[in-house]
């Protein structure tokens, strides 16, 4: 089978290079147009020097639904679309461009999660499982009929990044099972229940935020939620001094109680810094202060006097 892979972020590698070590054909790859991405603001994504390394052609439009797009697919003679994080939702007549249509890899159990960013709000929601889930494309955002579905355990401390790249890998492996059921005209496609649907919206910055009148737990959900990006923030707001803005990279949720505002810190040592939520105690494990390294909050005590009550929240309390 003749296939075009249209992805661009990191969660597209592990199918892309699985359908590179298939025996179909790979006739390109579609991404988005480079631009500075990551903490190094590299241009190229890793996935299109995959393809170049391969000798498979990258065509990068800035609209893929334009008829310059189109035109550019077509030049490629796609049997099958293969999507995964391709970041442009694709109009019927993309869709139409391959005789088979197009399949899209997605990071959570559809319906529940349609968006940009499931992995992360699954966390943020404090599932225990979500999946992978392998859809026929429609011109609904995630909305196709269900061609494959695995359930994934979500582990107690893991981030959306550490998740997110687990998911990747089996995306690749139910990918291939579907792409060799559809040549064989064995698959089986289940309508999707609407009514089930969620949603899972693109991150911003300011969903970093943390809100501390959430439960303890519900706090170190949305702090594994954000990384790798935006990252979960607070601003620590100390007597004498402007609001520092600290970047949370680690917490747990510890027994105990306040009745303090939430956000109040109410305990500290050399080694524990513990925070008042709206149920329960959070304790911070590392924090990253704004222009500095990521730290173990041993190591940050050692160089900053956090106070039983200081407060933590937005820069405006």
């Amino acid at each position: 089978m003749r296939i075009v892979m249209m992805g661009t972020g990191h969660f597209a590698e592990p199918t892309f290079v699985a359908l590179l070590q298939s025996r179909h054909t790979v006739a390109g790859l579609v991404a988005n147009p480079d631009r500075p991405s990551g903490r190094e603001r590299e241009m190229v994504r890793t996935i299109k020097k995959i393809a170049l390394a391969h000798g498979v052609p990258v065509f990068q439009p800035e609209k893929i639904n334009s008829p310059e797009g189109i035109a550019g697919l077509r030049a490629f003679a796609p049997d099958l679309l293969v999507v995964a994080a391709y970041g442009q939702i694709l109009a019927p007549e993309v869709l139409a461009v391959a005789p088979l249509g197009g399949i899209n890899v997605h990071a959570s159990l559809l319906p529940k999660y349609r968006g940009a960013a499931p992995v992360a709000w699954a966390i943020y929601h404090g599932e225990t499982h979500t999946g992978i889930t392998i859809i026929r494309m429609s011109p609904q955002m995630d909305a196709g009929d269900i061609l494959a579905q695995e359930i994934v355990a979500i582990h107690p401390e893991e981030t959306a990044g550490e998740l997110e790249a687990r998911l990747a890998e089996v995306g690749a492996r139910l990918a291939l099972q579907v792409i060799e059921q559809l040549e064989s005209g064995q698959v089986r496609a289940i309508p999707q229940d609407p009514t089930q649907a969620t949603r899972a919206p693109k991150l911003k910055k300011e969903h970093g935020l943390i809100d501390w009148s959430r439960s303890a737990p519900q706090v170190v959900n949305q702090i594994r939620a954000m990384q790798p990006w935006p990252t979960a923030y607070t601003f620590w707001h100390r007597a004498g001094k402007p609001p520092l803005r600290l970047i949370i990279r680690k917490a747990r949720a510890v027994p105990g109680n306040s009745s303090a505002i939430p956000g109040t810190i109410v305990k500290v040592s050399p080694d524990t810094v513990e925070v008042a939520s709206g149920d329960g105690l959070v304790a911070l494990v590392q924090v990253q202060p704004a222009g500095g390294k990521i730290m173990e909050i041993t190591d940050f005590l050692r160089g900053h006097r956090m106070a039983v009550g200081d407060r933590l929240g937005a820069e405006t309390l």
